[in-house]
């Protein structure tokens, strides 16, 4: 789906008001928290899913703490 979104004002802040078609594929309503991940070229809209957030948060500060040895198995 290619379809045009409009951004409004909200306070001081920036919103995007989604379709309803987008809502429904996504499976959010209005109250729901959403996950953006911004890729090379574009944005990705996904649920928020708490558990999903906190795993990658520890898999972050893993490779943090082993950054030297995934390195060199990278070679």
């Amino acid at each position: 789906m290619n379809k045009p979104v409009k951004l409004v004002a909200i306070g001081n802040s920036t919103g995007v008001i989604l379709p309803k078609e987008i809502l429904a594929k996504l499976q959010v309503g209005r109250g729901d928290s959403l996950s953006i991940t911004a890729t090379q070229d574009s944005i990705e809209l996904r649920p928020h899913e708490a558990d999903f957030e906190a795993q990658m948060e520890a898999a972050r500060a893993v490779m943090q703490r082993r950054r030297a040895a995934l390195r060199e198995l990278a070679k």
